[in-house]
């Protein structure tokens, strides 16, 4: 099969042998141009100029539009290895007015008299009008219908309002922008469709029923029309910019940051995290860990004051030991008058026209690198590696790339980071960074939201920030939990952490001097962010599969309630609530002294988490805070789910996962769940080791089906057995593969068995049926209902 880098461009047809309409002179050419079919599309010949109109995928059209028959590179937003086969479902037609072109999924319609395009879904509703002549003059210019509801193209800033929430109009640059902004050059809408432009920054202008982009990076206007729910665009704008590698398991669990740190403190509190089993994987660290500011690689290196074990690596093996990973701020500046400042002189790896300035910390002249340039990065990558990932640093917190207004300096900074990890290590990269710009999610990124300040306010914020960065692509977020700037009160410190358990990256973070650790906030407040923090511990089984999905899909583990329900009217600006993978949606506390707050559940059956109470969806419900001692969390599992949980560990894989607890609530409809695991620090998922097991269930009147199907993957995990929590009536039979299973007096005689079995009991959603069964193999089980 043949494959296609540059999708529909005059280069890629004459390699194919295809040639297109011979051009005519201008005074002969028609207005609406020759058009010509090609292999899943066609393209339309003006003269010199031509545009390809190809179906690249089932709901994915690209079009291009090359004056002249030049094409110029892609941008960064792009997957630079990406290719595509021949999509050879799609069907071309002639048609009176045009030529059409259909996949299963979607229709595009070329009509010679208006020169539209018409793009249509698989039941051919009309979703967008896109004009053809403004490509000429560098535009785009869409039409849709003006009850679509808009998304994409940005995020917020640390500090500006964000009082349009999360819909989109007006006027919008597509930029990287700073301090926890997130930017893509495209759009979406929950009516069916998305619109990615390949160009590095460019101007949209969202009307009632038009969509214009102006001002593109490149003169060959480069587009990408997505068809298909929220879920199903979001999949495909992962094939064509690129999909997320996964992080390393451990930063799925707590992260402790703090500025003003030595290696005494260090040790004294991961030593307090461990004695109150408080679960906390990794601790990241500012300018402390650095020689900041110090002749020959300053900047890179351990400072042997402060932390006098960390250049020999003997501090790395001391929290080795203790189960935490250790992340090292990193600045895209260099001190001018050292070793290293001159090397970047002499080989010209300066940002351009940038001045040297007296750096706020060290009080000495530095000068940011530009990580556009290929020579830049290649160094810059290996003297961290040298000085700073081969003593212990495995984690690279990014910050102030965001102050040259490159909308790829923080991209390629972390860039540089992570192919001189991937060609020096096995080992996961992992990162933070101050801002996003589409296609930086391949280089294992994350973001997070700035230096926000403390507060109730604070907190409420950044809620439409993270679902504002996710709606452009930004699916790994983060905060400063408890704020950066200020101290936060004890009630706040417990709601910041309640809020962050539930977030893709759990963090807390404060400026110079502030402690995030839960024992400084008083009792209470530790109380209620230890068993926040073990609750997301918990979870760990459940968030690792998503962290896979994510990898595989282009969906994370959070997304707004406008994913799963994306024409109910009352979540298409709501972030208030989210959903936490498939099957949990979370509303956290955030205003101070609340005693009652109204959650909106959508369509289906709801049960609290923490009660067991039901609700029927499709309205608010009243929840009763508990202003008193902090302790509860707004938590609904959504009917037909599956939820796997793990024993309570200190550190993710502190002990073996020999046995996994699934929380099962079945519904009427079959649902599933894609179980997942791999040895949590390589990439040798990438060749096949992890192992991937479907679990489904199903309520038929009164019996119940769980099913395990047929595992995937070559990693062999040390789990034994799945002990499975089927809520809603108690069983008076269960078979397994056809054969009746072993019944067992109650729930420790069943775990004290050693094998499969069955028992009934209760707990705070009512009746509940265990069943244990052997992991890894294929299982029909099967539960008769007690009437």
């Amino acid at each position: 099969m043949t494959s296609i880098i540059r999708k529909g461009s005059v280069t890629t047809l004459l390699a194919l042998g295809l040639a297109l309409a011979p051009a005519c002179p201008a005074t002969a050419q028609p207005e609406h141009g020759v058009a010509t079919v090609q292999p899943a599309g066609f393209a339309i010949t003006r003269g010199r100029d031509h545009i390809d109109v190809t179906a690249i995928a089932p709901g994915i059209v690209h079009v291009h539009y090359l004056p002249g028959g030049e094409v110029s590179p892609p941008s960064l937003v792009i997957d630079p290895h990406a290719s595509w086969p021949v999509f050879e479902q799609a069907r071309v037609a002639r048609e009176a007015a045009g030529l059409t072109v259909t996949t299963g999924q979607l229709s595009v319609r070329w009509n010679k008299g208006t020169s539209q395009l018409s793009i249509e879904d698989a039941r051919h509703k009309l979703l967008l009008k896109l004009d053809l002549a403004p490509l000429a003059q560098g535009q785009v210019s869409l039409h849709h219908a003006a009850d679509d509801a808009i998304y994409g193209l940005r995020g917020y800033n640390a500090t500006e309002k964000a009082s349009a929430g999360l819909l989109r109009s007006g006027d919008i640059v597509a930029k990287a922008g700073a301090q926890g902004h997130a930017g893509a050059p495209f759009v979406w809408s929950t009516a069916g469709y998305g619109v990615m432009v390949d160009t590095d920054g460019a101007n949209f202008v969202l009307g009632k029923q038009q969509i214009r982009v102006s001002k593109s990076s490149k003169k060959d206007l480069d587009l990408y029309v997505f068809v298909g729910k929220p879920a199903r665009i979001f999949g495909d704008l992962a094939r064509v910019s690129g999909h997320t590698p996964l992080f390393p398991k451990w930063a799925m669990g707590f992260t402790n940051s703090q500025w003003g740190i030595d290696q005494k403190e260090l040790l004294q509190i991961v030593d307090t995290y461990r004695a109150k089993h408080i679960p906390i994987d990794n601790f990241t660290l500012d300018f402390d860990w650095k020689a900041w500011g110090d002749d020959n690689y300053g900047e890179f290196r351990w400072n042997p004051v402060k932390f006098p074990a960390g250049p020999s690596g003997k501090l790395k093996r001391m929290l080795d030991a203790k189960g935490i990973q250790l992340t090292g701020i990193m600045k895209p500046r260099l001190h001018v008058d050292t070793v290293e400042g001159r090397y970047a002189t002499a080989h010209d790896l300066w940002m351009p026209g940038e001045k040297a300035s007296k750096d706020y910390f060290s009080h000495k002249l530095v000068r940011d690198l530009d990580f556009d340039k290929p020579a830049a990065r290649v160094w810059f990558g290996h003297l961290a590696m040298k000085y700073a990932f081969d003593k212990g640093i495995v984690g690279w917190w990014n910050d102030e790339a965001d102050e040259t207004g490159d909308n790829t300096q923080f991209m390629n900074m972390e860039r540089s980071l992570y192919d001189a990890q991937r060609a020096a290590s096995t080992l996961r990269v992992w990162s933070i960074n101050r801002d996003f710009y589409l296609g930086a999610q391949r280089y294992a990124y994350g973001l997070w939201s700035g230096d926000i300040a403390t507060g109730f306010d604070s907190m409420a914020a950044q809620r439409v920030r993270m679902l504002s960065a996710i709606n452009v692509g930004a699916m790994q977020w983060g905060m400063d939990g408890g704020g950066f700037k200020g101290h936060p009160s004890n009630e706040n410190y417990a709601r910041w952490i309640q809020f962050g358990a539930f977030t893709p990256i759990f963090r807390v973070h404060g400026t110079f001097d502030e402690k995030r650790q839960p024992w400084v906030y008083g009792p209470i407040a530790e109380k209620a962010a230890t068993a926040a923090i073990r609750l997301r511990y918990a979870l760990i089984p459940y968030i690792y599969s998503y962290e896979y999905q994510r990898h595989v899909s282009g969906v994370g583990l959070v997304r707004p309630l406008l994913f799963d329900w994306p024409h109910d009217p009352r979540v298409r600006n709501d972030s208030d609530a989210w959903m936490f993978g498939k099957y949990l949606l979370v509303a956290p506390v955030v205003k101070q002294g609340q005693k009652e707050k109204h959650v909106y559940l959508p369509a289906g059956e709801w049960t609290d988490w923490f009660s067991g109470k039901r609700y029927t969806g499709g309205h608010a419900i009243v929840h009763t805070v508990d202003a008193q001692d902090w302790s509860d969390i707004p938590l609904y599992i959504r009917a037909g789910a599956i939820i796997p949980m793990q024993p309570p560990m200190d550190y993710v894989g502190e002990k073996p996962l020999t046995e996994v607890t699934v929380e099962v609530f079945p519904a009427g409809s079959r649902s599933s769940f894609d179980y997942y695991d791999d040895d949590g620090r390589t990439y040798a998922y990438e060749q096949g080791s992890y192992f991937l097991q479907t679990l489904s269930t199903q309520r038929h009147g009164q019996n119940v089906q769980f099913v395990t199907d047929k595992p995937r993957g070559s990693f062999k995990p040390q789990l034994a057995f799945y002990l499975l929590k089927i809520h809603g009536s108690d069983a008076r039979a269960v078979r397994c593969n056809g054969k009746a299973l072993a019944s067992f007096r109650d729930l420790a005689a069943l775990r004290g068995g050693q094998g499969e079995g069955w028992t009934t009991g209760r707990d705070r959603f009512g009746p509940v049926t265990y069943v244990r069964v052997a992991a890894a193999q294929t299982k029909n089980i099967k539960l008769a209902l007690s009437p």
